[in-house]
């Protein structure tokens, strides 16, 4: 049999796994192309990553709707999908669906429960715990895995309040087992959980995940690669692309003004300000790293626009001196399909941290950074210069020869 590896998604029936488990069978059935993946580029080729076709995706949800009927709502009210995509698929959604179980819900908050439509049962954090690490066991057992890789593309769960726990494994597996569970979220458990398994983790949200001191620890000691946080696909994606130009070329920027425009579940729960706090600080942190406090206005805005649904839209005025003090602005907007644009990263991500894998990476990946907006380990925030580190790490790494670890 030919070596596999898993692909688990939390928060697998939303609009990023309705996106990533169609795209992902898509491509591995030949009815559509690479574009956006960044792992098919050139200068890629020669790591000698898994192909998609050695990938199995499973996953975990607070919904329970079937993944089938997730996909065709998500084409309903998107119009994303090829005519004919969805019946050219149908037969692995249905398999995937299988692989899907129920996800945790650790304080999960009624904006979290009304946009997910779930009546998660009452148990103890412990037991939760327990259950998620038996899922990921029996999806490695059942399909003969030689790795796992977590992907949390859940919904923004709000900041976690510090606490002295969080700076040891010890501490976090205390919390875990004992509380208190305000000390907790659900992704620092899916976190925890994931890195007790063996699971390489990449944390695509905002949440709190492996940037935990304890949990970063506990990747170290268990020999695993790990990634965060908050993937970068859109308004920031052009921000940390246009702000080292500015700086680059001496112009010095005064404000920076965006104003985001969201109408899916992601949506719905970010307008709630406690969900919301945290994906703010991770958009507008990496500008001000890359052109210093040195008297800029920044600020960014989400407002949630259900008639929008997944396109996204971004508006950003920029406002800058030049010589002799002229003052100038530019402006831009961005519209996207939030989800197709993070799908095809997410299957990056699970390229790459294979990779990691066999390779007996630990810690964070940081050549990584350039996916993300708060990136785990990595100062650098410019894009071009976050995706010149990923071009080294391939450059160092040629060739298919990696060693396998066995978990």
């Amino acid at each position: 049999m030919a070596d596999r590896t898993g692909l688990f998604l939390i928060g697998a029936r939303g609009g990023i796994g309705v996106c990533t488990a169609v795209g992902l069978s898509a491509l591995q059935r030949g009815l559509v192309g690479p574009v956006g993946l960044v792992s098919e580029l050139p200068e890629f080729r020669a790591l000698g990553l898994a192909p998609l076709d050695r990938f199995v995706l499973g996953g975990c949800d607070l919904r329970a709707v079937p993944l089938v009927a997730a996909a065709r709502e998500f084409q309903t009210r998107t119009g994303l999908f090829a005519a004919g995509l969805l019946d050219g698929v149908r037969p692995d959604l249905r398999s995937i669906d299988r692989r899907i179980g129920p996800g945790l819900a650790v304080r999960p908050g009624p904006v979290l429960l009304r946009a997910t439509g779930a009546r998660p049962p009452r148990a103890s954090t412990a037991s939760s715990a327990a259950r998620f690490r038996s899922q990921l066991r029996r999806f490695r057992r059942a399909h003969g895995l030689e790795r796992v890789v977590v992907v949390n593309v859940a919904s923004t769960e709000p900041p976690l309040a510090p606490d002295p726990a969080h700076a040891t494994p010890e501490g976090i597996e205390r919390l875990v087992r004992r509380g208190p569970a305000r000390a907790l979220s659900s992704g620092v458990v899916y976190a925890w959980a994931a890195l007790q398994e063996g699971c390489a983790y990449v944390n695509f949200t905002p949440s709190p995940g492996t940037e935990l001191p304890g949990l970063g620890t506990l990747a170290g000691r268990r020999g695993l690669p790990h990634m965060g946080k908050d993937g970068k696909t859109g308004e920031t994606l052009v921000k940390t692309t246009l702000a080292p130009m500015f700086r680059d070329r001496n112009l010095k920027v005064l404000s920076w003004y965006g104003y985001n425009l969201l109408g899916n579940r992601d949506g719905l729960v970010l307008q709630n300000p406690d969900h919301g706090a945290g994906k703010l600080r991770s958009k507008d942190r990496a500008l001000r790293s890359l052109l210093g406090p040195n008297g800029l206005r920044s600020k960014v805005q989400i407002d949630y626009v259900p008639s929008l649904d997944d396109w996204k839209t971004a508006w950003d005025f920029v406002h800058f001196q030049g010589f002799l003090g002229a003052k100038m602005s530019l402006q831009f907007t961005w519209q996207g399909c939030d989800s197709a644009l993070a799908a095809p990263l997410v299957l990056d991500l699970a390229r790459f941290a294979d990779r990691a894998l066999r390779e007996g990476a630990a810690g964070p990946m940081t050549w990584l950074a350039s996916f993300f907006k708060d990136p785990i380990g990595a100062d650098e925030h410019g894009f071009g210069a976050q995706f010149e580190a990923l071009r080294r790490y391939a450059r160092s790494r040629r060739g298919p020869k990696a060693r396998i670890k066995r978990r």
